[in-house]
C-alpha cells in the first residue's frame, strides 16, 4: 500500500521533489518508502529524529520539518541534511554557531508564516527579504529556499491565495540568493500547491493512511 502510494503521488509530481512526512512512524514504516525510491524524509522532532537516525543514517536524508527550539540546536545539526525551519535571526545564528562547531555547512529554508498566524512559529512575510540577507552573511549556513505550513482550513482550495503570495516572495529572492527550494503542500495541499509553484511537497499521512 505504502509503495502504492508513493508511486502514484510521484506520477503527479513532474519533477518536484517528494519529501515523506515521517512523524510517529516506525522504522519499519519508513524502510518501505526507501524501498519504493524515497530519499529524503522529513521529522518534526529532534529526539524522535535521533533515534531514528541511529537505524536509518546513510539511508535516507534527514529534514527537519518542526519548529527548532534553540535547547536542541546541537543535536539537531548532527543529524539533519537540512532544516526547512530557521524561522528568525537568533535561531539562524545558533545554528551557525553549532555547525562552526563540528565544521558542517547546513542547507537551510525560512519558514514563512504567510498568514500571520498567532499561534504558529515562522518568518513574517515582510520580514523574510531582510532574514534572508543576514543568513545569507552566515559562514556556515546555506540558503536555499523557503518553506510555509499553511494555514488549517477545511477547503484546501482556499489555501491557494497564500501559496500564490510564497512564489512572488521566493521569485522577488531567488536571484539575489539563488534560490531553489520552495516547499509546501502537504497531502490534502499538495496539488494546489504544485500548480502554484512548489519545487517539493511534504507528504505523510495520504502516504501511511
Amino acid at each position: 500500500m505504502i509503495e502504492q502510494e508513493i508511486q502514484q503521488i510521484k506520477g503527479q509530481l513532474k519533477g518536484v521533489t517528494l519529501v515523506v512526512a515521517t512523524k510517529g512512524r516506525t522504522v519499519e514504516e519508513i524502510n518501505k518508502t526507501i524501498s519504493a525510491g524515497i530519499t529524503i524524509i522529513g521529522e518534526n522532532y529532534v529526539k524522535e529524529a535521533a533515534e531514528k537516525h541511529h537505524h536509518l543514517a546513510g539511508k535516507v536524508a534527514f529534514h527537519l520539518l518542526g519548529h527548532l527550539q534553540r535547547n536542541k540546536v546541537s543535536t539537531a545539526v548532527k543529524i539533519f541534511d537540512l532544516i526547512q525551519t530557521a524561522d528568525s535571526l537568533p535561531l539562524a545564528q545558533k545554528i551557525n554557531e553549532e555547525c562552526k562547531k563540528i565544521n558542517k555547512n547546513m542547507p537551510v529554508l525560512i519558514e514563512v508564516n504567510i498568514a500571520k498566524e498567532k499561534n504558529k512559529t515562522g518568518c513574517a512575510p515582510e520580514e523574510v527579504e531582510k532574514l534572508a540577507a543576514n543568513i545569507s552573511r552566515l559562514t556556515n549556513l546555506r540558503l536555499k529556499g523557503l518553506m510555509t505550513m499553511g494555514p488549517a482550513l477545511a477547503d484546501a482550495e482556499e489555501l491557494r491565495p497564500y501559496f500564490k503570495e510564497m512564489k512572488i516572495i521566493f521569485d522577488k529572492l531567488q536571484k539575489e540568493y539563488n534560490l531553489s527550494m520552495l516547499s509546501m503542500g502537504m497531502s490534502e495541499s499538495y496539488r494546489i500547491a504544485l500548480e502554484e509553484g512548489a519545487t517539493r511537497v511534504r507528504i505523510g499521512k495520504k502516504i501511511f493512511a
